[in-house]
């Protein structure tokens, strides 16, 4: 009994002693090696993305916003039968059952099955409660406004990454950062437990604050896709800034697409043309040639301009009018918009102060806004210039911009001279703790002086109340703007027959609270003029946003414009006529004449 006892005893020792020696193995020696297998066979890591900031239009309206929806995703070996779940999957969110069949049967820990679902299909997937198949909360962007703004707003991929617009440019703003969470799965594997175990927590992006008007937007938009499809045109574009701030109200490119679903329409709708697209501007750039010539002294509104009947020939080069005209003031040069006229004021500036006014203005270079993709325009080197270059560029040839360029140029204009950087996010931040972009207005520089602003502004009034641009004319308002027709151009010249009518302009003319472009690619039958297509559209616009901002009316209409000047008559040499423009008085000193010019 005694040696029965001592080799129980020992047996039982040598088996404890083993135990422990496996225990400690386990526990203490291998301690991480089978901690971290444990945490693969019953734990899987989910990043999290977080809830992107809101994107909030000039008065707190929502125009993007992030919600939580479901995500579906697979544990494979949970999957009892691929090919029934994958058919069912198939059935009921779509797509190839083969493809499905083929992600649930892999040796995989995680597959995703659908991400960010609606709330309803979200929902009802959830309830067929599918073996091997679970969800977990993610972020999804929604634009409750759908095609408002969509080129300036962009969009976002599946991974919540900006790809387009203000979600591109400021995705690491909005973005916010990434958590993790772990899933757990109880010892059947058959059901998720412990979903809220977080190992971070998903930190939101902040909010933007932009200076574009919904309510601008909404009628920007609804006007120019009325005049894109009554004129049976390829597109449109348009933008209008505060002239006193630079800040954007409204940018629109017709036709727009639903950035929900972005992915299912063609991808030159979510090009932003107001900002990327270069045409020729045509007689809308008439403007920067006036004020070239006011700046530099040469030119008074009064001035007499013999239009030669129709054309001028310069090196050899036959380049005609739109329309004959004869002997006319430069006021109704720009009111009836003669090439003959604006040429002959490039060959009296020549090549580097017409350049460097051109220049000045901003043209040949990126306004800066803060969207992605914008084009700097076209614009030749001064040195590149050739003998006609002037005459050219002097009504619109020869140089390409971006309605966004022509926009904040005759936006120096309107405020007294001053070129504005344009932009469209006015704040970052949530609430009244947001961190202001731009505290004060973004100088660039000063494009002209105050007073060749003012001449030009009385000047361009003048287009409206009785020249090219009276389509643009506003009941009740005093508006200033210029046409512009412009051919398109094409492989070894210029079209017969594609044309681009454009209008830039602003209002009040005292008091300007807006100055905006609208640009139409070939509209279709006999009415393709800029006066015809492009004053109307700005005009119905111009309308509606006065009323909207709440601007009181003028009171009475000017009683004279450059283009009803009283006669011209030469003064003596070095003699100086005082005419009365809208706006005030102004000093017109006669042009000095050389050669046989005849001006």
């Amino acid at each position: 009994m005694k040696g029965r006892f001592v080799f129980v005893a020992l047996f039982f020792g040598a088996w404890s002693a083993a135990v422990a020696a496996r225990l400690y193995v386990l526990q203490v020696a291998r301690h991480d090696h089978y901690a971290e297998r444990a945490a693969q066979q019953q734990q899987t890591a989910v990043a999290l993305t977080p809830a992107r900031g809101t994107i909030y239009d000039a008065r707190g309206r929502e125009l993007a916003v992030s919600v939580q929806v479901d995500s579906a995703f697979a544990v494979p070996r949970d999957v009892e039968d691929p090919a029934a779940v994958a058919r069912e999957l198939a059935a009921f969110l779509g797509g190839d059952p083969a493809k499905l069949q083929s992600r649930l049967d892999s040796d995989k820990d995680f597959v995703w099955v659908a991400r960010k679902l609606d709330p309803p299909v979200g929902a009802e997937l959830r309830r067929r409660a599918l073996p091997g198949i679970h969800f977990v909360e993610e972020s999804k962007r929604y634009y409750p406004m759908r095609e408002l703004a969509a080129q300036v707003l962009g969009y976002v991929g599946t991974d919540d990454g900006g790809l387009a617009g203000l979600e591109l440019v400021y995705d690491e703003v909005v973005a916010g950062r990434k958590g993790e969470r772990t899933v757990l799965r109880d010892a059947r594997r058959g059901t998720v437990v412990a979903p809220d175990l977080a190992v971070s927590a998903a930190e939101p992006g902040r909010d933007l604050h932009l200076t574009l008007d919904a309510t601008i937007q909404h009628i920007v938009e609804r006007e120019l896709a009325r005049a894109v499809e009554e004129r049976h045109a390829q597109k449109g574009s348009a933008v209008f800034l505060d002239p006193a701030t630079g800040a954007v109200l409204a940018m629109a490119t017709y036709p727009g697409f639903d950035p929900n679903e972005f992915a299912r329409v063609n991808a030159s709708r979510w090009r932003n043309r107001a900002i990327m697209d270069v045409y020729e501007p045509g007689s809308t750039f008439k403007v920067i040639t006036a004020a070239a010539a006011f700046e530099a002294g040469l030119v008074a509104p009064g001035d007499p301009f013999e239009c030669e009947m129709g054309g001028i020939t310069l090196a050899g080069i036959r380049i005609r009018d739109h329309k004959a005209f004869g002997r006319l003031t430069f006021a109704e040069v720009m009111a009836k918009s003669s090439n003959v006229g604006v040429i002959k004021t490039a060959l009296l500036l020549g090549d580097e102060r017409l350049h460097g006014t051109v220049t000045a203005f901003g043209f040949g270079q990126a306004t800066g806004i803060d969207l992605p993709g914008e084009s700097p325009g076209i614009l030749q080197p001064l040195k590149t210039w050739r003998p006609l270059t002037k005459a050219y560029i002097s009504f619109g040839q020869g140089i390409a911009v971006t309605p966004l360029q022509l926009a904040a140029a005759v936006g120096a204009v309107a405020n007294g001279g001053t070129l504005l950087k344009p932009h469209v996010v006015a704040a970052l931040g949530s609430g009244g703790d947001g961190e202001l972009i731009h505290p004060r207005p973004p100088v660039v520089g000063q494009a002209v002086s105050p007073r060749t602003a003012a001449t030009l502004r009385a000047v361009l009034e003048g287009v409206v109340i009785g020249g090219t641009g009276k389509g643009a004319a506003v009941p009740g308002y005093r508006v200033a703007g210029k046409t512009g027709t412009a051919q398109k151009a094409v492989a070894g010249g210029y079209s017969r027959s594609g044309y681009v009518p454009s209008f830039v302009g602003f209002a009040p003319v005292e008091r300007p609270v807006l100055v905006g472009v609208v640009a139409v690619d070939e509209p279709g039958g006999w009415a393709y003029h800029g006066g015809q297509v492009a004053a109307p559209l700005f005009g119905a616009i111009a309308r509606q946003v006065l009323l909207y901002l709440g601007v009181r009316p003028d009171r009475e209409p000017p009683a004279l414009w450059p283009g009803e000047l009283p006669p011209a008559t030469a003064p003596p040499q070095g003699g100086r006529e005082t005419l009365v423009l809208p706006g005030g008085t102004l000093a017109v000193a006669r042009l000095e004449t050389s050669g046989g010019t005849g001006d």
